[in-house]
C-alpha cells in the first residue's frame, strides 16, 4: 500500500522512539537526582547562613548582663560555733593533742582550755552564701539556709566588694531550710529582685550564684532540668527545682537566677556520690519562701497553716480497695479531734483531690499547700468519700511545733492504718487465699488504738459486728460508729475483741 512504512523503516522508528523514551527517563532521573541535591545543598547552606548571622556574643552578653546585675546582691556567710567535748586524758595526754588534737581547740591557758577531767572547747568554721532581700533603713536582711546558720555563735557577711559585717539571727526554719540575718550598713547595698518561680519551665537557662569552697562571687550556668522534685533533708516540704548548673559546698543559700536578673530560687542541697556537683543541684523555689521572710521580720518565725490530719498517698491496691477514680490525691487516715479538719467535717479515709481548685498530686504537695494557707482563712476541700464526690469549708488555723503536735497524739483518731490482704501479704503470713479483712500496718504511739491494745501485724475482722472486706467498709465503721469501737482481730491465729474510743 502506497504510504507504508517499510519493514525496515519500521524497525529503524522503533529504535529511535525507544532511544527516545530511554533518554525521557534517564533524564527525569538525572533531574530528579540534582534537584534533591541541590534542595539539601540549599538547606545546608541556609542553616549555614543562619548560624553565620546569629551572634553567640548575645547569648554571651546575656549572661554578662545577669552576672552584672545579680552578683552584687549574693553574700558570702562564714560562720563559726565553739563546741565542748571531752579529750581523753586531759593536759596529761599532750601526745593525743599532737597527733589528734583539732586545729581551732582554744590553746591551754586561754579561757576554755582543757581541764584536767579532759574537757575543752574547739571551733567548728563553716561557709555558705545568702542573698540580701529587704532594706529597712541602715538594717539589711539576707535570706539563706538553715543549715549554713546552724547553731552559730558568730556570723560573718561579706558583699562583693569586700565589705565584711557581724550578722545576727532573726529568725531560722527548719521545714523549708530557710534563716534569715540581717546587719546594718549605711551602705547602699544592691538588693535582689525577687521573680516568680511559677513560670520557670524545664529547658530554662538558670544561673547559681554563690561561693563554693569560699570562692565568692562564682557564676555558673545552666538549665532548669526538672520541675517540682521531692526529697533532700529530711523533713523538708518544699518542691524543689533541679538545675544542672553546678553547685557545691559553699553554694548553700545563693541565688538560681534566670536570664533577667531575677532570682527564682535559694540553692539548697546537691545528690552526689563525691561531694561534688555531678549535674543535680536543688533549689527551694522563690515562690515558697516570699511569705518566710514577712514572717521572719514580724514575727521571728514562719507561720504555716495546720489542717490537723495525718495524711498519705495510695497505691494501686488502696486506690481499688477504697473505690476511688485515681491515685492523684491525698489520703487522710487520721483526724485529730478538735482540730480544724474534725470542726470542718474531713474523716478517716477522705480523699483530698483539690484545695482551694488546685489539684493535689500526692500528700506531699498537700503538706506544702496546707503550710502556706494564711492562718484563719476558710480553704475549700474536694474530697472522696466511700467513693462518692463531697465539698467542705474548713477554716485553717496556725500549726504548733512538731513537740506540741506530737502530745496531741492522743486526739488522734484512729490512730492505726489498715492495707487490703492481697495474695501476696496472704502467703507471707501463712493466711489461706480465702482469709479476709484487712491487715494492720501501723500503730501510732500514745493514740486510742495503742492504748486500747491495737498491735501491728493484726488482721482486722470486723468493727462494730460488721466485716471489713474493704478499706471502704473500715473507714465508714470507723466513722459511724460514735464515739467507740470494738474491734474483731486476728492475732496469732485466735481472735481478740478490743474496744477504742474517742
Amino acid at each position: 500500500m502506497k504510504g507504508a512504512l517499510s519493514p525496515r523503516r519500521l524497525f529503524v522508528l522503533n529504535i529511535l522512539l525507544a532511544g527516545l523514551l530511554l533518554g525521557l527517563i534517564l533524564a527525569t532521573l538525572l533531574f530528579s537526582c540534582s534537584t534533591n541535591g541541590n534542595r539539601a545543598g540549599r538547606i545546608a547552606a541556609r542553616d549555614r547562613d543562619r548560624l553565620a548571622q546569629a551572634d553567640p556574643r548575645e547569648l554571651q552578653e546575656s549572661f554578662r548582663l545577669v552576672a552584672r546585675v545579680a552578683s552584687p546582691s549574693v553574700v558570702r556567710i562564714d560562720v563559726e560555733e565553739v563546741r565542748t567535748r571531752m579529750i581523753p586524758g586531759g593536759e596529761d595526754a599532750p601526745w593525743f593533742d599532737f597527733f589528734f588534737g583539732d586545729p581551732y581547740l582554744d590553746p591551754p591557758g586561754e579561757e576554755g582550755a582543757p581541764d584536767r577531767e579532759g574537757e575543752g572547747r574547739f571551733r567548728t568554721q563553716g561557709i555558705g552564701s545568702g542573698v540580701v532581700v529587704r532594706r529597712q533603713g541602715d538594717l539589711y536582711y539576707v535570706l539563706t539556709n538553715e543549715h549554713v546558720v546552724g547553731q552559730a555563735d558568730e556570723i560573718t557577711i561579706t558583699t562583693t566588694d569586700d565589705e565584711e559585717y557581724t550578722a545576727r539571727v532573726v529568725g531560722t526554719d527548719t521545714r523549708k531550710d530557710l534563716a534569715l540575718l540581717s546587719f546594718t550598713s549605711s551602705r547602699d547595698i544592691p538588693l535582689a529582685v525577687l521573680g516568680d518561680s511559677d513560670t520557670l519551665q524545664v529547658g530554662d537557662w538558670v544561673l547559681a550564684i554563690g561561693s563554693p569552697f569560699g570562692f565568692q562571687s562564682t557564676v555558673t550556668a545552666g538549665i532548669v532540668s526538672a520541675l517540682n522534685r521531692r526529697g533532700g533533708p529530711a523533713g523538708n516540704i518544699s518542691d524543689f527545682i533541679q538545675t544542672d548548673a553546678a553547685i557545691n559546698r559553699g553554694n548553700s543559700g545563693g541565688a538560681l537566677v534566670n536570664l533577667r536578673g531575677e532570682v527564682v530560687g535559694i540553692n539548697t542541697w546537691i545528690t552526689s556520690q563525691t561531694g561534688g556537683s555531678m549535674g543535680l543541684g536543688f533549689s527551694i523555689p522563690v515562690n515558697n519562701v516570699v511569705r518566710a521572710i514577712d514572717d521572719f521580720i514580724e514575727t521571728g518565725a514562719v507561720r504555716y497553716g495546720w489542717l490537723g490530719v495525718s495524711i498519705r498517698s495510695v497505691t494501686p491496691v488502696i486506690a481499688e480497695s477504697l473505690a476511688l477514680p485515681s491515685r492523684r490525691g491525698a489520703l487522710i487516715h487520721h483526724v485529730f479531734r478538735d482540730s480544724p479538719a474534725h470542726r470542718g467535717g474531713l474523716l478517716p479515709g477522705d480523699f483530698v483531690v483539690t484545695l482551694n481548685g488546685v489539684t493535689i498530686g500526692d500528700s506531699d504537695q498537700l503538706v506544702l499547700e496546707v503550710g502556706e494557707l494564711p492562718v484563719d482563712e476558710i480553704a475549700r476541700f474536694s474530697v472522696v468519700r466511700y467513693g462518692e464526690p463531697l465539698e467542705l469549708e474548713v477554716r485553717i488555723a496556725e500549726r504548733e511545733s512538731d513537740r506540741e503536735i506530737a502530745e496531741l497524739n492522743r486526739r488522734l483518731w484512729p490512730g492505726f492504718s489498715v492495707h487490703p490482704l492481697t495474695d501476696e501479704i496472704r502467703s507471707d503470713l501463712n493466711l489461706s487465699k480465702e482469709r479476709g479483712g484487712l491487715l494492720v500496718t501501723t500503730v501510732e504511739r500514745r493514740t486510742p488504738a495503742a492504748a486500747g491494745g491495737v498491735r501491728t501485724g493484726d488482721i482486722l475482722l470486723a468493727i462494730n459486728g460488721r466485716e471489713t472486706t474493704s478499706m471502704v467498709d473500715f473507714y465508714r465503721e470507723i466513722n459511724e460508729g460514735g464515739q467507740e469501737a470494738t474491734l474483731s482481730l486476728l492475732r496469732d491465729d485466735s481472735t481478740v475483741e478490743i474496744g477504742i474510743q474517742q
